[in-house]
């Protein structure tokens, strides 16, 4: 039996309403099999319905057995009452207003359907419910990632039109990966571990190149073959550009896999994106006579 004012959803749905007056719900089909009884800012519910104990589900028990010896919720909120309750509620547990406060706690149960829903007196404010998203971005942000560390094509490269540009970039924790951290608050720890995914290439020319790795170094030995992994050809020389030059843009799109520390925790996966610009001039093969 809950005691004070309390609701429980869960596979049921019970409605209720803080009346001057007390009102039973016994009876209702639409409220399952149990009763409920209400009056202005106490209410006693009686439920039919899913229990959890020892993080399993049972079929049959009151309310009040969802919250026994055993029972693990896995996420609580609370939300101050306002305005709070009036001295003669039973929700201040026999305390006195302004000695502590009435919250509105919400329970959600491992692998059930079963909220629970009451008022709690609390001497002092609940912590804040750790986001592990949060945490994880938070570490990511510790590992100073940055846009891809382009080694082809470089600036002071010499690239002509029609022949094979092979494009790849240097690897390292900070600009490839892979880039670990952890970040921890309110008892919660989150581990990040960051990766490049994939690099987008924008030629300048309105050509766009999608590469799923670092890219291979070209050897003089591969001759004018294109890349097997990442590359591009022009068609037209640069010299149209204002600057004389096509702007290359490569970003990367990193994939973050955090875990919450300990066994089975809660897992996520987040995507973070960093840029490099380099300045390229293509121009075309001159036959000397």
């Amino acid at each position: 039996m809950l005691s004070r004012h309390a609701y429980v959803t869960s596979a049921l749905t019970l409605t209720l309403l803080t009346l001057p007056a007390y009102a039973s719900a016994s009876g209702d089909p639409s409220k399952g099999s149990g009763s409920t009884d209400c009056g202005l800012y106490i209410c006693r519910v009686e439920a039919n319905g899913p229990t959890q104990v020892n993080g399993k589900v049972g079929s049959s028990g009151g309310a009040e057995s969802g919250r026994g010896e055993g029972t693990d919720p896995t996420h609580c909120t609370y939300k101050r009452v306002d305005p709070q309750p009036p001295a003669e509620s039973l929700d201040w547990e026999g305390h006195k207003p302004g000695d502590g406060a009435v919250y509105e706690q919400t329970c959600q149960y491992l692998d059930s359907t079963l909220t629970v829903d009451r008022m709690v007196w609390l001497a002092n404010p609940p912590q804040a419910a750790v986001d592990p998203a949060v945490l994880a971005q938070r570490a990511i942000d510790t590992m100073r990632l940055a846009g891809p560390e382009i080694a082809s094509p470089r600036a002071a490269g010499q690239y002509i039109v029609g022949v094979p540009m092979w494009m790849w970039v240097d690897q390292s924790p900070t600009t490839y990966g892979p880039n670990s951290a952890s970040a921890t608050a309110g008892g919660v720890t989150v581990t990040a571990t960051a990766k490049v995914s994939k690099i987008v290439w924008t030629m300048g020319d309105g050509s766009i190149v999608i590469c799923h790795g670092p890219g291979k170094k070209y050897s003089a030995a591969y001759g004018r073959q294109e890349s097997p992994t990442c590359g591009h050809t022009y068609t037209a020389t640069s010299a149209s550009q204002p600057s004389g030059t096509y702007t290359v843009t490569a970003t990367s799109t990193w994939t973050v896999d955090w875990q919450v520390a300990g066994g089975g925790g809660e897992t996520g996966q987040l995507l973070e994106s960093r840029q490099s610009q380099m300045q390229v001039a293509i121009g075309e093969l001159q036959v000397v006579r």
